[in-house]
Protein backbone atom coordinates (compact mmCIF):
# COMPACT_ATOMS: atom_id res chain seq x y z
CA UNK A 1 0.00 0.00 0.00
CA UNK A 2 1.13 3.72 -1.16
CA UNK A 3 2.28 5.27 2.05
CA UNK A 4 0.88 9.52 1.94
CA UNK A 5 2.85 12.35 3.63
CA UNK A 6 1.12 14.88 4.37
CA UNK A 7 1.68 18.28 6.63
CA UNK A 8 -1.75 18.85 8.69
CA UNK A 9 -3.47 20.56 8.02
CA UNK A 10 -12.66 34.42 11.49
CA UNK A 11 -12.18 36.64 10.55
CA UNK A 12 -15.25 38.85 8.20
CA UNK A 13 -16.87 36.72 5.60
CA UNK A 14 -16.80 36.57 2.20
CA UNK A 15 -19.22 36.87 -0.17
CA UNK A 16 -20.70 33.70 -1.17
CA UNK A 17 -21.35 32.34 -4.55
CA UNK A 18 -23.34 30.03 -5.83
CA UNK A 19 -20.78 27.31 -6.35
CA UNK A 20 -23.12 24.51 -4.30
CA UNK A 21 -25.52 23.87 -7.25
CA UNK A 22 -23.11 23.94 -9.71
CA UNK A 23 -21.11 20.76 -8.86
CA UNK A 24 -20.44 18.58 -12.12
CA UNK A 25 -23.14 16.00 -11.97
CA UNK A 26 -20.27 13.23 -11.27
CA UNK A 27 -19.36 14.73 -7.49
CA UNK A 28 -16.98 13.31 -4.89
CA UNK A 29 -20.21 13.47 -2.68
CA UNK A 30 -22.72 11.77 -4.92
CA UNK A 31 -21.03 8.81 -5.95
CA UNK A 32 -20.89 5.85 -3.37
CA UNK A 33 -17.64 4.90 -3.72
CA UNK A 34 -16.01 8.26 -3.17
CA UNK A 35 -16.31 7.79 0.09
CA UNK A 36 -16.69 11.23 1.95
CA UNK A 37 -20.56 12.21 2.13
CA UNK A 38 -22.44 15.37 3.62
CA UNK A 39 -23.83 13.04 6.49
CA UNK A 40 -20.43 11.36 7.55
CA UNK A 41 -18.59 15.29 7.37
CA UNK A 42 -18.26 15.78 11.12
CA UNK A 43 -17.11 12.69 11.70
CA UNK A 44 -14.55 12.99 8.54
CA UNK A 45 -13.09 16.21 10.15
CA UNK A 46 -13.03 15.15 13.81
CA UNK A 47 -11.05 12.15 13.22
CA UNK A 48 -8.59 13.90 11.44
CA UNK A 49 -7.93 16.07 14.31
CA UNK A 50 -7.94 13.14 16.28
CA UNK A 51 -4.78 12.13 14.09
CA UNK A 52 -2.99 14.98 13.79
CA UNK A 53 -3.14 15.59 17.71
CA UNK A 54 -0.72 12.94 18.35
CA UNK A 55 1.32 13.35 15.74
CA UNK A 56 4.81 14.92 16.93
CA UNK A 57 5.26 18.85 15.97
CA UNK A 58 8.80 18.07 14.33
CA UNK A 59 9.63 18.04 10.90
CA UNK A 60 9.59 14.43 10.86
CA UNK A 61 6.21 14.44 12.34
CA UNK A 62 4.94 16.53 9.08
CA UNK A 63 6.03 14.07 6.53
CA UNK A 64 4.61 11.15 8.08
CA UNK A 65 8.46 10.12 9.46
CA UNK A 66 10.04 10.94 6.21
CA UNK A 67 11.74 14.02 7.53
CA UNK A 68 14.89 12.89 5.02
CA UNK A 69 12.79 13.98 1.87
CA UNK A 70 12.43 18.00 3.49
CA UNK A 71 15.22 19.58 1.23
CA UNK A 72 14.16 16.95 -1.95
CA UNK A 73 10.36 19.09 -1.33
CA UNK A 74 11.47 22.11 -1.01
CA UNK A 75 14.37 22.29 -3.55
CA UNK A 76 11.29 20.95 -5.92
CA UNK A 77 8.61 23.29 -5.12
CA UNK A 78 11.66 26.40 -5.26
CA UNK A 79 12.31 25.45 -9.08
CA UNK A 80 8.91 25.09 -9.23
CA UNK A 81 7.81 28.46 -8.27
CA UNK A 82 11.05 30.05 -10.28
CA UNK A 83 9.58 28.89 -13.40
CA UNK A 84 6.49 30.52 -12.37
CA UNK A 85 8.18 33.94 -12.76
CA UNK A 86 6.68 36.27 -10.62
CA UNK A 87 8.29 39.77 -10.19
CA UNK A 88 10.07 40.56 -6.93
CA UNK A 89 7.13 43.52 -6.96
CA UNK A 90 4.87 40.79 -6.48
CA UNK A 91 6.37 38.90 -3.68
CA UNK A 92 4.79 41.08 -1.03
CA UNK A 93 2.41 38.49 1.06
CA UNK A 94 1.91 34.86 0.85
CA UNK A 95 -0.45 33.00 2.19
CA UNK A 96 0.68 28.88 3.63
CA UNK A 97 -2.83 26.69 4.15
CA UNK A 98 -2.17 23.74 6.04
CA UNK A 99 0.86 24.93 7.40
CA UNK A 100 1.57 22.42 10.13
CA UNK A 101 4.64 23.68 12.17
CA UNK A 102 5.95 25.92 9.21
CA UNK A 103 8.23 23.87 7.55
CA UNK A 104 7.01 25.38 4.37
CA UNK A 105 6.36 28.62 5.01
CA UNK A 106 10.18 29.26 6.64
CA UNK A 107 12.10 26.67 4.03
CA UNK A 108 10.52 28.08 1.23
CA UNK A 109 8.26 31.35 1.03
CA UNK A 110 9.99 33.30 4.09
CA UNK A 111 12.99 33.47 1.80
CA UNK A 112 10.75 34.97 -1.18
CA UNK A 113 7.98 36.92 0.41
CA UNK A 114 8.18 40.04 2.70
CA UNK A 115 5.18 38.61 4.71
CA UNK A 116 4.06 35.24 5.17
CA UNK A 117 0.66 33.99 6.95
CA UNK A 118 0.14 30.80 7.96
CA UNK A 119 -3.36 28.23 8.35
CA UNK A 120 -2.90 25.36 10.59
CA UNK A 121 -6.07 24.01 12.56
CA UNK A 122 -3.70 22.04 15.16
CA UNK A 123 -3.08 24.40 18.23
CA UNK A 124 0.28 22.91 19.02
CA UNK A 125 1.51 22.89 15.80
CA UNK A 126 0.05 26.98 15.21
CA UNK A 127 1.87 27.48 18.37
CA UNK A 128 5.51 25.32 17.22
CA UNK A 129 5.20 27.32 13.97
CA UNK A 130 5.51 30.62 15.43
CA UNK A 131 8.78 29.33 17.12
CA UNK A 132 10.23 27.67 14.01
CA UNK A 133 9.30 30.12 11.95
CA UNK A 134 11.28 33.07 13.54
CA UNK A 135 14.29 31.35 15.27
CA UNK A 136 17.40 30.42 13.23
CA UNK A 137 18.18 26.70 13.08
CA UNK A 138 21.67 25.28 11.81
CA UNK A 139 22.28 26.92 8.50
CA UNK A 140 18.50 28.08 8.43
CA UNK A 141 17.63 30.98 9.24
CA UNK A 142 14.68 32.32 10.93
CA UNK A 143 12.32 35.23 10.15
CA UNK A 144 11.27 37.31 12.67
CA UNK A 145 9.95 40.01 10.50
CA UNK A 146 8.71 38.27 7.67
CA UNK A 147 5.91 36.30 9.93
CA UNK A 148 2.29 37.30 9.60
CA UNK A 149 -0.77 36.23 10.89
CA UNK A 150 -1.23 32.67 11.89
CA UNK A 151 -4.65 31.49 11.55
CA UNK A 152 -5.78 28.87 14.31
CA UNK A 153 -8.75 27.45 12.46
CA UNK A 154 -9.47 24.58 10.03
CA UNK A 155 -9.06 25.02 6.11
CA UNK A 156 -13.01 24.47 5.64
CA UNK A 157 -13.97 27.50 7.83
CA UNK A 158 -10.85 30.11 7.19
CA UNK A 159 -11.90 33.24 5.64
CA UNK A 160 -9.36 35.18 4.44
CA UNK A 161 -9.11 38.71 3.18
CA UNK A 162 -9.83 39.43 -0.02
CA UNK A 163 -7.55 40.77 -2.68
CA UNK A 164 -4.62 40.36 -0.08
CA UNK A 165 -2.07 37.67 -1.31
CA UNK A 166 0.32 37.51 -4.00
CA UNK A 167 0.56 33.86 -3.77
CA UNK A 168 -1.51 31.05 -2.12
CA UNK A 169 0.89 27.92 -1.11
CA UNK A 170 -1.50 24.97 -0.46
CA UNK A 171 0.68 21.09 0.17
CA UNK A 172 -0.55 17.69 1.54
CA UNK A 173 -3.65 19.17 3.61
CA UNK A 174 -6.92 19.35 0.60
CA UNK A 175 -7.45 15.66 1.20
CA UNK A 176 -8.50 16.45 4.43
CA UNK A 177 -11.18 18.59 2.84
CA UNK A 178 -14.72 17.43 1.77
CA UNK A 179 -15.61 17.88 -1.69
CA UNK A 180 -18.45 20.54 -1.46
CA UNK A 181 -15.58 22.19 1.47
CA UNK A 182 -12.80 22.04 -1.15
CA UNK A 183 -14.09 23.88 -3.95
CA UNK A 184 -15.61 26.87 -1.59
CA UNK A 185 -12.33 27.02 -0.20
CA UNK A 186 -10.58 27.49 -3.81
CA UNK A 187 -13.79 29.90 -4.47
CA UNK A 188 -12.33 32.09 -1.23
CA UNK A 189 -8.92 31.36 -2.11
CA UNK A 190 -9.16 33.12 -5.96
CA UNK A 191 -11.36 35.88 -4.18
CA UNK A 192 -8.34 36.54 -1.61
CA UNK A 193 -5.81 36.86 -4.53
CA UNK A 194 -4.48 40.34 -5.71
CA UNK A 195 -4.36 40.87 -9.30
CA UNK A 196 -1.94 38.44 -11.23
CA UNK A 197 -1.58 36.44 -7.83
CA UNK A 198 -1.28 32.71 -8.01
CA UNK A 199 -2.40 29.80 -6.40
CA UNK A 200 -0.60 26.37 -6.16
CA UNK A 201 -1.71 22.90 -5.21
CA UNK A 202 0.94 20.89 -4.30
CA UNK A 203 -0.90 17.19 -3.06
CA UNK A 204 -0.51 13.03 -3.52
CA UNK A 205 -2.26 12.24 -6.75
CA UNK A 206 -4.02 8.50 -7.39
CA UNK A 207 -2.64 6.82 -10.28
CA UNK A 208 -5.88 4.39 -10.75
CA UNK A 209 -7.71 7.82 -11.38
CA UNK A 210 -10.06 6.62 -8.76
CA UNK A 211 -10.45 8.85 -5.32
CA UNK A 212 -8.51 6.84 -2.51
CA UNK A 213 -9.57 6.47 1.45
CA UNK A 214 -6.93 6.65 4.02
CA UNK A 215 -8.58 5.34 6.95
CA UNK A 216 -5.83 6.25 9.68
CA UNK A 217 -5.72 9.88 9.26
CA UNK A 218 -9.34 10.53 7.68
CA UNK A 219 -8.15 11.81 4.46
CA UNK A 220 -8.38 11.34 0.40
CA UNK A 221 -6.02 11.01 -2.52
CA UNK A 222 -7.79 12.53 -5.15
CA UNK A 223 -6.54 12.19 -9.51
CA UNK A 224 -5.36 15.09 -11.03
CA UNK A 225 -8.32 15.46 -12.88
CA UNK A 226 -10.68 16.42 -9.99
CA UNK A 227 -8.04 18.98 -8.93
CA UNK A 228 -8.35 20.57 -12.53
CA UNK A 229 -12.13 20.53 -12.34
CA UNK A 230 -12.57 22.11 -9.35
CA UNK A 231 -10.07 24.55 -9.75
CA UNK A 232 -11.76 25.46 -13.47
CA UNK A 233 -15.36 25.43 -11.07
CA UNK A 234 -14.10 28.04 -8.85
CA UNK A 235 -13.26 30.31 -11.60
CA UNK A 236 -9.42 29.76 -12.31
CA UNK A 237 -6.94 28.56 -15.43
CA UNK A 238 -4.53 26.59 -14.81
CA UNK A 239 -0.87 27.80 -15.86
CA UNK A 240 1.31 25.05 -14.90
CA UNK A 241 1.38 21.07 -13.86
CA UNK A 242 4.23 19.51 -12.41
CA UNK A 243 5.09 16.59 -10.49
CA UNK A 244 8.06 16.50 -8.31
CA UNK A 245 10.55 14.14 -8.88
CA UNK A 246 13.57 12.00 -7.00
CA UNK A 247 11.16 10.98 -4.04
CA UNK A 248 11.42 7.67 -3.13
CA UNK A 249 9.69 4.73 -4.78
CA UNK A 250 6.37 3.85 -2.70
CA UNK A 251 4.99 7.09 -2.20
CA UNK A 252 2.07 8.46 -4.30
CA UNK A 253 2.92 10.64 -7.09
CA UNK A 254 2.96 14.31 -6.28
CA UNK A 255 1.73 16.87 -8.40
CA UNK A 256 2.09 20.89 -7.97
CA UNK A 257 -0.32 22.87 -9.95
CA UNK A 258 -0.18 26.78 -10.63
CA UNK A 259 -2.91 28.84 -11.24
CA UNK A 260 -4.57 31.80 -11.78
CA UNK A 261 -7.99 33.72 -11.52
CA UNK A 262 -9.95 33.52 -14.83
CA UNK A 263 -9.68 36.95 -16.43
CA UNK A 264 -13.42 38.33 -16.64
CA UNK A 265 -14.79 39.20 -20.03
CA UNK A 266 -16.56 42.18 -20.73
Amino acid sequence: MEHIIKDNLEKKPLKKENIKDNLEEKSLEKEENYLVSQSSKSEFYLNAQKYWAKIPATVNGMLGGLGYINALDIQGSNYFLRELKIKDASRTCALDCGAGIGRVSKNLLMPLFAKVDLVEQDQAFAEKAHEYCVKDSGAVLGYPNRLGEIYNVGLQNFQPDVNKYNLVWSQWVLGHLTDVDLLLLFVRIRQSLIAGGHFVIKENITSSRQVEKDDEDSSVARPLKMYETFLKQAGFRIVKITQQKNFPKGLYPVYMIASRPQQKTK
